[in-house]
């Protein structure tokens, strides 16, 4: 049996392909087919992609995927970073989808709960929608 990874897909635009992409998707569940598509979080443009995917967030990413630290406060320790900013990027994160948060007593403990990670630049579509997941 093939292990399947858990993969997050960072793309720009989408459009029309992304809407046919989530059909063809429906149709392999109803035929009771697994789809095996990665989780998938677009951005509109470059630009948001750049606002988002900067150093400090793969340094981010890095060090939670290694060091697993308990809070937030921790992370923000491993970076060498002002826990309110550190907060403030993590919870942006947490909206997007790209991590998740674990309860643990009064703190919550950052995860990235993907095995890999693959951003796709190149936009689909010059559609200027919000972020989405």
């Amino acid at each position: 049996m093939t292990e399947h990874k858990n993969i997050l897909l960072v793309t720009v635009g989408g459009g029309e392909e992304m809407y046919e992409e989530g059909l063809e998707a429906i149709r392999q569940l109803e035929d009771g087919e697994s789809v095996g598509k990665p989780t998938t979080v677009t951005f509109a443009n470059e630009k948001q992609l750049g606002e988002v995917f900067d150093e400090r967030t793969y340094t981010l990413l890095r060090v939670i995927r290694e060091n697993s630290p308990d809070s937030i406060r921790e992370t923000a320790r491993l970076v060498e970073r002002d826990v309110k900013n550190v907060h403030q990027e993590l919870t942006q994160l947490e909206a997007l989808g790209i991590i998740r948060f674990d309860q643990e007593g009064q703190s919550k403990r950052p995860v990235f709960p993907y095995d890999d990670l693959f951003i796709n630049p190149f936009a689909h579509d010059a559609g200027d929608a919000a972020a989405s997941v």
